[in-house]
């Protein structure tokens, strides 16, 4: 894809995607396949969180976060695939699954993407080349109808020059390290090489930017809008499915007021980026009708400030996992024990990391500085020592209050743009609607 905006087959081309690929369309919406997809995702986050809490410590954070980073890029090269071909025609759903195959092998291996275990296959080197496989298949797609023009074909060498670099680089953090160092330096050495494969394909799409020709502008904000539920659903799984308490331990009081306070928090951060900011990022992604500022824009908005809200979302659900058992377990306090300062910097850094991408699309989109998130941040900072020194139930339900509370006010802030912007987006979905019963009534 061009930063023109330009799809192959477009003008003049059709006939090129007669072999087994269709193209999108400027009004196509998300298929079921592509939800499907999305189900792998939910089982990588799952493994991200889960992962993270059995060893808790900043540079099991940091690697957290570059692990959510790759596994966020491979994201969008679904989304990006999608929007310029029918993923559900043709041969794709084929090449679809044998992808989807490679990225569970992916979120499988993420538990020793890091360090392998004896008794098995080396963990490092699955995870590169599944990470290898998957980024090549998409770009695979993108370059199956481009590979007889010359211009096209050196541009897509191009485009698949950064996965090569990366998956060398998480090689090379698979084989070279433990040679090198051992202990604290070798973990950090790791970390370094895989922060360089994390800087090499996200500096690419900064310096390209034409992998993000958006044909469908419904159809990207929905695929974000979608992953973005993927994440906040995982939070209720992480907070719902913690050690033994489904299966052994008692349904409590204070297992109870956990719930409904972990709820108060996942529900506030839906609100806040649902309620009237997705709709507005979509809106203004349709108004956005010039390629290059609409790839642009897609880049940005989606690709790279969406990121935050993601990895926020997990963060949020690694603190929240496990509340509820630990609040069912008969020899914790009734309130819990003190949450202490690294599930602090987790709970608040990851409901701060939200609201900045949230601040930052806000920017992106208007040129506004969104004053609520930004003020929330600073609090969140402030109140961090007394919910460390606080039982677990009061320091969530502190976090609770917050979130509520700040999502109350930024619904307030934009009062009148909330209105209209939702009132837009009313009379589109009538519209649709009404556009697809008449079809239905005609022709079904």
């Amino acid at each position: 894809m061009g930063a023109s905006g330009r799809r192959p087959g477009a003008a003049g081309g059709g006939q090129r995607w007669s072999r087994g690929v269709r193209p999108g369309a400027p009004g196509s919406r998300t298929t079921r396949l592509e939800l499907y997809y999305d189900v792998v995702f939910v089982f990588a986050f799952l493994t991200v969180t889960t992962v993270t809490s059995s060893r808790p410590s900043v540079a099991t954070l940091i690697g957290c976060l570059l692990v959510l980073s790759l596994l966020w890029w491979c994201w969008t090269g679904f989304a990006i695939v999608g929007n310029a071909v029918r993923t559900d025609q043709g041969l794709l759903p084929l090449i679809g699954f044998v992808t989807l195959a490679a990225t569970f092998l992916l979120a499988l291996s993420m538990p020793t993407a890091f360090v392998d275990r004896p008794g098995g296959l080396n963990g490092p080197l699955v995870f590169a080349g599944c990470y290898f496989l998957v980024r090549m298949s998409q770009l695979a797609v993108l370059g199956w109808v481009e590979w007889t023009d010359p211009a096209r074909r050196r541009r897509w060498l191009l485009l698949a020059s950064p996965p090569v670099i990366a998956t060398a680089l998480l090689v090379t953090a698979a084989l070279v390290p433990h040679r090198l160092a051992d202990g604290t330096a070798e973990q950090w050495f790791r970390l370094l090489l895989w922060s360089a494969a994390l800087l090499v394909e996200y500096g690419a799409g900064v310096l390209g930017g034409g992998y993000w020709a958006v044909l469908s502008a419904g159809h990207w904000a929905e695929r974000h809008a979608l992953i973005v539920l993927v994440a906040l659903g995982e939070s209720v799984i992480a907070l719902g499915f913690g050690q033994r308490f489904v299966t052994e331990l008692p349904l409590t009081w204070p297992v109870m007021a956990a719930a409904v306070l972990g709820i108060a928090v996942v529900s506030a951060l839906w609100w806040a980026y649902f309620d009237t900011l997705a709709l507005a990022m979509e809106q203004a992604l349709h108004q956005t009708r010039q390629p290059v500022a609409r790839a642009r824009l897609a880049r940005d908005a989606y690709t790279y400030l969406h990121l935050p809200l993601i990895a926020g979302i997990i963060f949020v659900a690694l603190g929240l996992k496990d509340l509820l058992s630990e609040g069912a377990e008969p020899s914790t306090p009734a309130w819990g024990e003190p949450l202490g300062g690294f599930w602090v910097l987790v709970l608040h850094g990851g409901v701060a990391v939200f609201l900045l991408g949230l601040a930052g699309l806000g920017w992106r989109a208007w040129g506004e500085v969104r004053w609520v998130p930004l003020a929330t941040v600073v609090l969140l900072a402030a109140l961090g020592p007394l919910s460390s020194r606080v039982p677990e139930l009061a320091a969530v339900g502190l976090l609770a209050l917050v979130c509520v509370a700040s999502t109350g006010a930024q619904t307030m802030v934009d009062g009148p743009r909330r209105r209209r912007t939702r009132q837009v987006a009313l009379a589109e979905q009538e519209a649709s609607e009404a556009e697809q019963s008449r079809w239905r009534g005609e022709h079904l």
